[in-house]
């Protein structure tokens, strides 16, 4: 325990943030463990840590007693005195220990100390770093493709996360080296650090990346009131608009389609639907069954709605497979009936 000792724990405060009065304390505690076990698990101990001296220093703590029953933790009032002439009785006796492996032993500690406060302070800043950007974008570059599972894995800067298979939109490919954004859905705290859960399928990226490419969403003119995703296939998103004379799904689509066109592309395709909300169930969910027309609609108590549509216009309502009404139906909220006049 010297001079590097010290500028260690200066460099940590100045490097990772950890206040060297937090360090110290573990130091004192670690040593105090240390030496218990030293001296057979029973003896008390006190640490003195010297920053101006850059000083180390161990004593023994007995308490001051008429007769020893334990001379392990007790002095006898007329030994402690021989000590020091301030030693009462009932008080504590300090006698400092200088064992032959007092360096050898606290350099150990406060080495393995060091250490492992290096690591919960690298723990708790990617923690921390990545609670931050929990429900946002993040690129990341591809590190490894696991040919068996799918999984990819990717460094985000700050460590590495897996992509699971599951995760991904399907049908893209990705390459080692490439960059990728992701959608950081969870953030947990586990022994080994953070486990981080992220996407490339979960809605709240295409909202994200909507809101990165459109400024009238930023400054919030525009407002996101909902959106609902089958990833690779449509994503079906509602807008509203603060300001009468900004049009919120022309904002969204941009001037001859370039805004809507960056995403799909970073989408592998994907279609999406920009359709106006309304507080006016019909109307919303007319619009929700974009790019059909629909000719009425009728709303029920029970939250279902019977829509009314010509002929030729039936297929794309339903949709291939039932995608465009079941997905106008998650983003409404209401069960939809769609029938042809």
């Amino acid at each position: 325990m010297n001079t590097e000792f010290f500028d260690a724990l200066d460099a940590l405060e100045r490097e990772k943030g950890i206040p060297k009065a937090y360090m110290i304390e573990r130091v004192e505690a670690a040593l105090i463990s240390a030496f218990k076990r030293d001296q057979g698990g029973n003896s008390n101990v006190r640490i003195s840590i010297d920053e101006n001296k850059k000083d180390v220093r161990v004593f023994r703590c007995l308490d001051i007693v008429e007769q020893v029953e334990d001379s392990d933790t007790q002095i006898s009032l007329e030994d402690a005195k021989k000590i020091s002439r301030r030693n009462v009785l009932g008080g504590v006796c300090e006698i400092e220990l200088k064992p032959k492996n007092f360096r050898r032993l606290s350099a150990q500690t406060a080495k393995q100390v060091i250490i492992q406060g290096i690591r919960e302070a690298e723990r708790g800043m990617m923690i921390k770093e990545y609670e931050s950007k929990r429900e946002e974008i993040i690129t990341a570059t591809v590190q490894k493709i696991d040919p068996t599972t799918g999984n990819v894995t990717v460094d985000t800067g700050t460590s590495y996360a897996t992509l699971l298979k599951q995760e991904q939109i399907p049908g893209e490919q990705f390459e080692v080296g490439e960059h990728i954004r992701v959608f950081v859905m969870e953030v947990r705290k586990e022994q080994r650090g953070p486990l981080v859960t992220i996407s490339r399928t979960h809605p709240g990226l295409v909202k994200r990346l909507f809101e990165l490419e459109v400024p009238e969403i930023q400054d919030g003119t525009v407002v996101i009131k909902g959106i609902v995703r089958e990833a690779g296939s449509r994503t079906k998103m509602s807008v509203e608009s603060r300001d009468e004379n900004v049009d919120p799904v022309g904002s969204c689509i941009g001037n001859k389609g370039m805004r809507i066109a960056d995403i799909v592309n970073e989408l592998c395709g994907e279609k999406i639907d920009v359709v106006k909300y309304s507080e006016d169930a019909s109307e919303y969910i007319a619009s929700a069954l974009s790019p059909a027309t629909v000719k009425s609609v009728t709303v029920n108590e029970d939250r279902s709605a019977r829509i009314i549509v010509d002929p030729e216009q039936l297929s794309l309502a339903i949709g291939k497979e039932g995608q465009n009404a079941r997905l106008a139906a998650r983003l409404t909220g209401y069960k939809v009936d769609i029938k042809v006049d």
